[in-house]
């Protein structure tokens, strides 16, 4: 029997689909993004600059434990969308089960690793005596909270993905909305400093994680988390990885890159060049989030009609997104280039921070408009389930050109050629997406015309 979503998904205008389902997403997303913000805001100008650099030494950290949420629930979200579109409600909810039981075990193993040998890890990912104190204290309260996180996380893009995007839209508003009360509290009333915006991290997502377990648990949830589906099953674990590796993969690849890079900063441009990394990381994340967030919306919409054979929606839902996306890379281009100061004001100001600052966010933006196009063509990938094309996509940036740019325009450059790599890297990825994608259309046209059948 069809419901009100399998109708909406077969037959409402795709611009309209995609703005009700990516709308949540994006103000989730971007609530999200602006607590990070205002928390590296808060730590900036109340605790001092080699905090924000401290903090940015954290993000590699950080990188790999959302990799873990990305795993499980990127694979997880796609998997219950193309199951949906076959009308597989029992398949869906052994994913929902398989989900819960993967996540907490994947985060007893890197929690316990990370706490063991936290201070060598920190010292190799870029760490000075300076801003080690920092990061170590961000990080013993945040890693042993990031089950609630991967948790909150995971549930949420299945939420999502199951057909209620505003419900997971609340969910990130929830987390957001506690974290930014807390997070002064800690800070000024409680004068816990960097502490304290863990505290108000980790209690926030722990606020988050029980609105969205909640969800599953009610009988008017198209799918339903059930005991007897919490337990491992080889295939439905295949069936997630498999797609959730693409983003995993972009993830830890994104970690050892910020290795790299904030290594080299400290080589090339000390601890203030890393307390920059740090605050130009956060103002693009602003930007791409936003298309993060419109890609969970068009995820179940691509996912769902893919299942179930209507291919030239999935290819409507495509190019709509191509569109959006790009207008939001361009903004922030132009936003970037001509404002500078009004980002690095925000957080810190420490002249010698702000100047570095402001020169390596001019330079890294140099191609940002084209990152919405790659990012948009990874979703895709991902979402009609071609694993290994999403990976290949998704590590380009990251392994085959940024790494090699890293190394090498230092040398001729210093400083300046470490920003100049990321946006060299970024045109080369997203030449390389437009040759994929080119492909990939190829395949749907053909399977359109009958000679060959859909996966």
């Amino acid at each position: 029997m069809q419901t009100n979503k399998d109708i909406d998904f077969q037959t409402k205008k795709i611009s309209k689909l995609v703005w009700d389902y990516a709308l949540p997403g994006i103000v989730g997303t971007v609530v999200f993004a602006l607590y990070n913000v205002i928390g590296r805001i808060f730590i900036g100008q109340s605790v001092g600059a080699l905090a924000i650099s401290g903090l940015a030494i954290t993000l590699p950290v950080m990188n790999l434990t959302s990799s873990l949420g990305m795993l499980v629930g990127a694979g997880a979200a796609a998997r219950i969308s193309i199951s949906l579109g076959k009308r597989d409600k029992e398949t869906s909810e052994k994913i929902l089960g398989n989900s819960l039981l993967l996540t907490v075990i994947l985060n007893a193993v890197f929690i316990t690793l990370f706490i063991i040998f936290l201070d060598p890890i920190l010292r190799a990912f870029g760490a000075s005596d300076l801003t080690i104190p920092y990061a170590r204290d961000y990080l013993r309260i945040v890693l042993l909270g990031n089950v609630f996180v991967s948790l909150c996380y995971n549930f949420n893009a299945m939420m999502r993905s199951s057909g209620y995007p505003k419900k997971a839209m609340i969910t990130m508003l929830i987390g957001s909305i506690f974290s930014v009360i807390l997070t002064p509290i800690f800070l000024y009333v409680f004068n816990m400093g960097i502490k304290g915006v863990a505290w108000a991290t980790v209690i926030s997502m722990f606020i988050g994680m029980l609105f969205v377990m909640h969800h599953f648990v009610q009988k008017s949830s198209l799918i339903q988390l059930h005991w007897r589906n919490i337990r491992l099953d080889r295939k439905i674990i295949g069936a997630i990885v498999s797609i959730g590796m693409s983003p995993f993969s972009m993830q830890v690849a994104a970690s050892g890159v910020a290795v790299l890079i904030n290594t080299s900063l400290l080589r090339y441009g000390g601890d203030l060049a890393v307390g920059a990394y740090g605050i130009i990381n956060t103002v693009l994340m602003l930007f791409l989030l936003v298309i993060m967030g419109l890609n969970q919306g068009t995820q179940p919409i691509m996912g769902y009609n893919y299942g179930a054979g209507n291919l030239s929606r999935v290819k409507e839902t495509l190019f709509y997104s191509f569109k959006v996306a790009t207008c939001i890379t361009v903004a922030g281009f132009l936003i970037s280039i001509f404002f500078p100061g009004f980002f690095a004001n925000a957080f810190t100001t420490d002249p010698e921070l702000l100047n570095i600052t402001k020169k390596g966010l001019r330079i890294t933006v140099a191609a940002l408009p084209l990152v919405g196009f790659q990012i948009v063509t990874s979703s895709f990938f991902q979402s009609i389930g071609f694993a290994v094309k999403s990976i290949i996509q998704s590590l380009s940036r990251q392994l085959i050109f940024l790494v090699p740019g890293i190394l090498l325009f230092p040398r001729l450059w210093g400083l300046n050629g470490l920003w100049i790599a990321m946006p060299v890297s970024d045109t080369l990825a997203a030449m390389l997406s437009f040759y994929l994608l080119m492909i990939q259309l190829r395949h749907l046209k053909r399977i359109e015309t009958g000679e060959l059948v859909r996966k």
